[in-house]
């Protein structure tokens, strides 16, 4: 038994009372009459993104080069894509402590919050927090109206855990504010993201 499982079922023991999931069949979760709009608006104002709308004529790797241009060390892990490390083939989690662009998939973008769900794809997840910038490749038809569909997507759908067991929406960049009201980009994770929508 590994130590999450021993944690778990410890708590499990313990658990003196428990409650029933509330009903939520009654609850109208918000939708828009334009997804996609609206979660492009959201992106570049509430979560603090920048996003670019890619064209079929459009090169992926040429649109992100000019987006980070001093850029010296890229990371992803996914097919076409030109980049300088491997998150599944470096040696040390360490490794990714130097990468200033992360290139990253996202699998479902939520249009009330600017969240995108992005599934664990590689050995060392660590390129999605780690990287100073991320770049979330996410599809136009990925895009649901709240939470709710998005939840219900993960339910119905094993796609989203395969190999991998971790999986975590992501919003914007990274941001702190102290009792000073300074406000910090980066403090936790990426201190810039830049989203990719495709057809």
């Amino acid at each position: 038994m590994s130590a999450r499982e021993e944690i778990l079922e410890r708590l499990r023991k313990n658990t003196r009372e428990t409650y029933d999931f509330p009903d939520l069949s009654g609850l109208n979760p918000i939708t828009f009459p334009d997804p996609v709009a609206e979660f492009i608006k959201k992106t570049t104002t509430t979560a603090g993104a920048k996003l670019i709308e890619m064209e079929e004529s459009d090169n992926l790797n040429e649109l992100i080069r000019k987006a980070y241009p001093e850029a010296k060390v890229l990371a992803s892990n996914l097919p076409g894509i030109e980049a300088d490390l491997n998150p599944d083939t470096v040696e040390h989690v360490e490794d990714l402590m130097k990468v200033d662009v992360g290139i990253i998939e996202g699998r479902i973008g939520v249009a009330e919050n600017a969240c995108i769900w992005i599934p664990q794809q590689m050995k060392e997840k660590a390129v999605c927090f780690a990287s100073e910038y991320l770049v979330i490749i996410l599809r136009r038809d990925d895009i649901v109206n709240n939470m709710h569909e998005a939840y219900a997507r993960l339910a119905t759908s094993a796609e989203y855990f395969q190999q991998y067991k971790f999986g975590t929406f992501i919003s914007g960049p990274s941001k702190t504010a102290d009792i000073e009201s300074a406000l910090v980009y980066g403090a936790q994770a990426a201190r810039g993201v830049t989203v990719v929508l495709k057809k």
